[in-house]
């Protein structure tokens, strides 16, 4: 399926993208090429596949569970920007 023009503006308005002619013609082609992908695996038959969850049938491994030490509030803010005592400092942006 290829996408227009108007189509891939439309797109990118609901997006709220400014797009260059050059960015129009670029998503374009990469929507229609996701389009086609979708086209053909719709086109395939899957109604003897059961219904997944998950991708593969591995039963997810968890570690154990172990009380440990945590980092401690000094060594938690070492890192950060910007910190007041043991607590990360950042910008204000409500007025």
């Amino acid at each position: 399926m290829k996408l227009g023009l108007e189509e891939v503006r439309h797109v990118a308005k609901l997006a709220r993208l400014h797009l260059s002619e050059a960015e129009e013609r670029a998503l374009g082609e990469q929507l229609s090429a996701i389009l086609g992908h979708v086209a053909q695996l719709q086109a395939l038959d899957v109604s003897n596949v059961p219904a997944m969850t998950h991708a593969s049938q591995e039963p997810t491994r968890f570690r154990e569970d172990e009380v440990v030490p945590g980092l401690g509030a000094e060594k938690a803010v070492a890192n950060a920007p910007a910190h007041v005592g043991t607590a990360v400092a950042v910008p204000k942006i409500i007025e």
